[in-house]
């Protein structure tokens, strides 16, 4: 299925239709106060020109895409990742410097439509736009959401192979497929703390003990310290790199 894609600074007028269509994210996946900084309707306007808004035949918005644009000081990728990208791209446009590279944020395909192969075209798309923009990359902290061991240290997810070769994860095949080379994990990628009230409502559940806590669709464990009433969640994700050919 071919899609239309444009930049959300060209089409302001789907901006509503656009912030309507809902994230499959869990809830608790959607209190990283970095993220915060980023999915507001000011930074998104901000950050337009890099935003993508798919419709299909009927016009009707089947998937959106986001990345932002930021400064990089080193060539290695950052260990903070998707929360790093945001913090160094919002930084970056307040102070009025040069972004040197763009990372893609988040990809979201509608539940109807998932399964058609969108996923390697929006990338594709991502890169594109990266290029137009005059970025030599297109960096992804991705987050293999298939890893169902949270005790799996990312290091050995990441790069496992299926028998032709191709990454067992899902998401990091469809960047494999479109030209991306797995380059490093992000240790710290995102940072999700709250109070054990918050975890419970986040979660349903208990969080009455110190220690480890296993959560539904998060990679790895939970930190609760029931003496001081906080549990954090560090999540780790995976860098990966897209050559524009600009």
């Amino acid at each position: 299925m071919a899609l239309t894609i444009s930049v959300l600074a060209e089409r302001p007028d789907l901006l509503d239709d656009f912030l309507a269509m809902e994230s499959p994210w869990p809830t608790f996946m959607r209190q990283d106060p970095i993220g915060a900084l980023y999915y507001n309707t000011p930074t998104l306007t901000r950050f337009a020109e890099h935003i993508l808004v798919c419709q299909d035949d009927d016009g009707q918005i089947v998937a959106k895409a986001f990345s932002i644009p930021f400064r990089c000081e080193s060539d290695e990728l950052p260990d903070d990742g998707w929360d790093g990208a945001i913090r160094r791209g919002v930084q970056t446009s307040v102070d009025g410097e040069e972004p040197n590279t763009v990372a893609a944020l988040e990809i979201v395909i509608a539940p109807s439509m998932q399964g058609r192969g969108l996923s390697g075209q929006i990338v594709e798309a991502l890169r594109d736009n990266a290029k137009r923009h005059g970025f030599r990359e297109l960096v992804v902290p991705v987050r293999p959401n298939a890893k169902q061991d949270p005790r799996e240290p990312m290091s050995s997810y990441a790069f496992r192979t299926r028998d032709d070769g191709l990454p067992v994860d899902p998401w990091l095949r469809v960047h494999v497929r479109a030209g991306g080379r797995i380059d490093k994990v992000a240790p710290r990628a995102m940072v999700i703390p709250g109070t054990l009230d918050e975890w419970r409502d986040w979660t349903g559940l208990p969080f009455d003990r110190s220690g480890l806590v296993e959560v539904p669709q998060a990679l790895t464990l939970v930190h609760c310290d029931v003496d001081n009433g906080t549990a954090v969640y560090i999540e780790p994700n995976v860098w990966v790199r897209h050559s524009t050919g600009a």
